[in-house]
This record gives C-alpha cells, structure tokens and sequence, in this order.
C-alpha cells in the first residue's frame, strides 16, 4: 500500500457540498484533498434551485457573477388542477435583498466551483474511493482506493463526508441516520416543450379524483435554454422498480435518489404530459431521466472527533422547495471557517462542537418542512406569505440560539447576533463615483469583519482604537493585499495536521478583525477621509433602517455572512475581546 503526503483536511464527495467544503477551506489557505469515487461529473440535472442566500456567500467567495451568467430566473409558480388555473406564486422577495431565486443544473454548479477550486490549486481526484479510516487525538488515516485501482493511505487533520445519502463516512461512523421512505416512485426527465407558457415559471398541474385526493400530478422546474425543464411525475407501474426488480441494490434501508437499471423514455414523459399538461404540449430532446425514490432522515449528530459529515450525509428529505444542495451547502460555509481557524491554531478543536449546534437544528427544521409542504402542500404552512418566501429563500436562518451568538444588544426587531448579516445599499466613499452595497465592500474577506457605526468620526476613531482595530492594521500593513483578505495570520503558511493539533492547544488570538467604519447619514460627507480604519458613509440611510442600530453601534460578521455580535460603541473593546474569547473556547 503506497503512502502519501499529510493534508489538513480530506473531503470524501465532489458534488456542490463538498466542492463548497474545498472552496472554503481552500481560499482560507487550508490544504485540502478533494476525493470522488466517480469517473467524471454526472450530466444529471438533479438539483437545480439555488436560492439567494447561496448566491450571497458565493458573492463574498467571488462566484456569483460568473454563477449569475450560466442560470436561468425562477420568477414564480403556476398551478393547475385538473386543467384549470389555481393560482400564480410570485417568487417576491424585499427590495434590499440582492439576488433573486435561479435555476441551474447541478452539473453546471459543479463545473463553475470545480473550476473556482482549481484556482487554488486543488483538483478533484475521481475514480478515488474512500475504503474506511480510522482516527485518534491528532488526526485521522484513510484508505483509499484510487482510479488505477492501487490502494494508498492518507493521513488528515479531519475528514468531511459529502459522500451523499448513502455515505460510507456516516456507517462508518456510527451515525443512526433515522427517518423513512415515501412509498411513491417517481420519473425525472431533462427535456424541452413547445409550450408557450411563462418564462421562468415553474408548473404543478394535478389531478384531483372525486373524493378530492390528488392521483397524479406533474411538476416542471425550467432550466436554462428555451422551453427547457426537469419535469417529475409518478412512475408508471411498467416502470416501477417494484414490478421490475432492476433498482439499485438496497443500502442500508435508504431508498433515495436515482434508482439503476430503469430508464424512462420520451414517450413515458409525454404521456404524463399529454395527461396533465395545461396546453397541448409537444416534448423533445430528451437528455437524461430516470426512476427516483425520496426518504426524509436526519444523522443523531454532525461529526464525531475530527470527522463530520454535510450535505445529504447528514439530512435527506423531499425535493420541495430546493432547500437540499443549498442547505448542504452552507453546512460546508459553516463548518469549513470553523476547521479553517482551528487549523490555523486560532481556535481550540473545541470550537468546531459548534457545527452539530448550530446545523443540525436548521437540518431538523427543513427536513420537517419539506415533508409538511410534500405532503400537504405550501398552504398548510403556518407562515405568513412573506415569511415563508424568505425562509425558503433561507434568508432567515439563525444560530441565535447557539452557543457562539453574542450578547443580545439589540432592538427586538433588530438583526441580532446568530441571525443573518443583512446587505444593503447606498454606501459611498470618497474615492469611487457611485453608491456600494455591503456586500461590495465585504467581497473577498475569509475572516471576521466589525462594522463601526455613529454619525461621529471622533466617537469611531475611539471604538476602533479600544477594539484594536487601528493596532492589528499597522502591524499587518492594512494598505498591502494581507489585510484586503481580512485573514488574521494570512502570511503564514497552512498549518500541518499534526502541527495544528499542537498548536491549537494555545491558539494565537484572533484580534485582526478586519475593521470597517460606517458614518450615520448626518455625517459630515468628508468624515470618512480622517479615520483610522477604511470609512463609508451610510448616505441612503439603508443601513442604519436594516441594521436597527440603538445609538452608536458595533456589529461582527462572522466569515459565513452571519452576524456574530452587536455591541455598544462605547464598549468596543470588552465586547470584541469576549466574543473572540468564545471563538478561542479557552479553558
């Protein structure tokens, strides 16, 4: 058995989560080993919705622009019952939110963040499988199997499974993974049509017998072309893997995903279609379909020790909504800042207990509601329209109640510490000729950023200086490129895993927050060019009417785009250090 280098972090998974896992980790200077146990990228466009909130971290990562070229609108839903028009959803979201809801197909998310990833030098080993591993205080060993077929070893600071609903990283791990099946079968088919309904607007055409139960149905999501959609409908009993015993092996009782062996054809499509369609239709282009199955489990915990598990290895659910990809995906957001400190020595192992904390109840909440909608559809939910919009838009996900939010400074209705970090518009700056958003100005940070805000340039100079913002600037140079990245130690070279293990015994304080002053409107309009640290004004009052500050206010953005504190000006540097203390889990 060959024996190769160590690397800091293993990813078993190449899909969206575990190349977000890799993009995190690797633009944070962590090393990463990215494995795939398939040949190449699957042409399958199985998750296709992308939600704004994953448009907003691929924005501070530097994707979204490239994302935003390659996908399509998701502007809405129309909904048909047996023919006739129920209703129109409008996919409406508030005016400062800045990305709206998009179509892509899962291959092509997976090409634009292999090719991010390659960028920082790290490349998706395929035909790699992981055998087992095993670990112990100071990492973990892994075997390997790779595309020639050699079997090697590997030694790792931590091993992320996002190997998927079967993962061999969970069993392996011991992770019950409770929940259970729906007993229905379904086809999924990649085609185009003829219709002329509206672009953009996805379609749920049922129909609904004479005792008012629903006995067939169609759901078309578009993608981006023209007339192009995944459209899903039950199976027919020809094609059932029940009648024809060609499904995938049964693994470990989790019937989910694509079944083997079964195919659907063009005409299978077109006849659900000829059924339930609300306007004679003609398909073409079939590019891939298949038979599915759906489970709804959750793992009794994230990770155990130094390996953890994200995406659809620790939560499986109902398609509805297209919560799945995305919420794998901040799941690896959440986790990767987390190792990134710790293997930097700048945080205990300790803080990374947090990851179970704050995702699984998120993983909790929307297997639960994707079952409720599949089941009993959107207008059994209890929100309200707005609120239900922005939940699925997973706008409104919060660790408020986890155990790394800050002190609770703030109005009721107010942006609190664990709740998203809200964008807004309007910020000006001497130097450019037009207004910013935050989300400009925190573009390319991989590291905690404090907002400083007050109409007083005086009363900020003073809160950056007893935060020791205006210190951690002069001794890291803030005018060259190491404080743009906002990174604490950026300089230094990743750590090695077992150099890591040792060194995060005593971490290195985080104090180099990456600081930003923002003036009050009633701001003098060349305040910002006296300040210590960089200065925008707040000219459209957008963030002083999204931020709720009470007074002269300080606010820390954790590196996922969460807030992770709010303070008082006026205690800047007691505040500062006692939220950078929970980060260190000190002893």
């Amino acid at each position: 058995m060959a024996h190769t280098r160590t690397t800091d972090v293993l990813i078993a998974g190449a899909g969206p989560v575990g190349l977000s896992a890799a993009a995190e980790l690797c633009r944070r200077g962590v090393r990463c080993r990215l494995v795939d146990r398939l040949p190449a990228r699957l042409p399958y466009a199985k998750a296709v919705g992308v939600q704004p909130r994953t448009l907003e971290i691929w924005d501070r990562m530097g994707l979204a622009r490239t994302v935003l070229e390659t996908a399509t609108p998701l502007r809405g839903q129309l909904t048909y019952v047996n023919g006739r028009e129920q209703g129109r959803i409008d996919l409406l979201l508030p005016p400062e939110v800045p990305y709206h809801f998009a179509a892509l197909p899962q291959y092509e998310t997976e090409r634009l963040l292999e090719t991010y990833v390659g960028g920082w030098g790290t490349v998706i080993e395929r035909g790699t499988e992981l055998l087992s591993f095993t670990q112990d205080p100071d990492g973990v060993t892994a075997r390997l199997r790779t595309a020639s077929g050699a079997e090697e070893e590997v030694r790792a600071g931590y091993l992320i499974g996002c190997d998927g609903a079967h993962s061999t990283v969970r069993k392996q791990l011991g992770l019950a993974f409770e929940g259970s099946a729906f007993p229905e079968e379904y086809m999924l088919a990649d085609v185009e049509t003829d219709w002329d309904l509206p672009h953009g607007y996805g379609v749920r055409s049922s129909h609904r017998a004479d005792d008012g139960s629903t006995d067939d149905g169609l759901v078309c999501i578009p993608l981006p072309g023209n007339g192009r959609y995944r459209m899903s409908m039950l199976v027919p009993p020809e094609l059932s893997t029940r009648n024809t015993g060609r499904g995938a092996a049964p693994d470990s009782g989790v019937a989910h995903g694509l079944e083997g062996g079964v195919v659907p054809r063009l005409s299978d499509i077109q006849a659900v279609v000829d059924r339930l369609a609300p306007r004679p239709a003609v398909l073409s282009r079939l590019r891939w379909a298949s038979v599915f199955r759906i489970s709804h489990r959750i793992v009794d915990r994230y990770g155990d020790g130094r390996v953890f598990v994200a995406g659809d290895a620790a939560h499986i659910h109902p398609p509805t909504g297209a919560q799945g990809m995305n919420t794998g995906i901040q799941d690896a957001c959440n986790l990767a800042w987390k190792l990134a400190l710790v293997v930097r020595g700048e945080a205990r192992p300790a803080l990374l207990s947090s990851y179970d904390a704050e995702r699984r109840p998120v993983g909790e909440e929307v297997v639960g509601r994707t079952v409720r909608h599949a089941t009993q559809g959107f207008d059994a939910d209890p929100d309200t329209p707005r609120t239900l919009m922005l939940r699925e838009a997973q706008l409104l996900v919060s660790y408020r109640e986890g155990p790394l939010a800050g002190s609770p400074h703030c109005p009721a209705d107010a942006p609190g510490p664990g709740d998203r970090a809200p964008d807004c518009a309007g910020l000006t700056t001497a130097l450019a000729a037009y207004p910013m958003r935050l989300l400009d100005v925190l573009r390319g940070h991989t590291g905690h950023v404090m907002l400083l805000y007050a109409p007083d340039p005086t009363e900020l100079t003073k809160a950056a200086e007893a935060s020791g913002a205006v210190e951690a600037r002069r001794a890291s140079g803030a005018t060259e490129a190491g404080a743009a990245a906002g990174d604490t130690v950026a300089a230094g070279a990743p750590l090695t895993p077992d150099a890591g293990a040792n060194s995060s015994d005593h971490p290195r304080s985080c104090t180099a927050l990456h600081t930003i002053a923002v003036l009050a409107r009633e701001a003098p309009p060349t305040a910002s060019e006296t300040l210590p640290v960089p200065g925008y004004a707040d000219t459209a009052g957008e963030f002083a009417r999204l931020y709720r500050p009470d007074g002269s206010t300080g606010f820390v953005i954790r590196p996922d785009g969460q807030l992770g504190t709010r303070f008082p000006l006026a205690d800047a540097g007691t505040a500062v250090s006692d939220y950078l203390a929970v980060l260190s889990m000190p002893a």
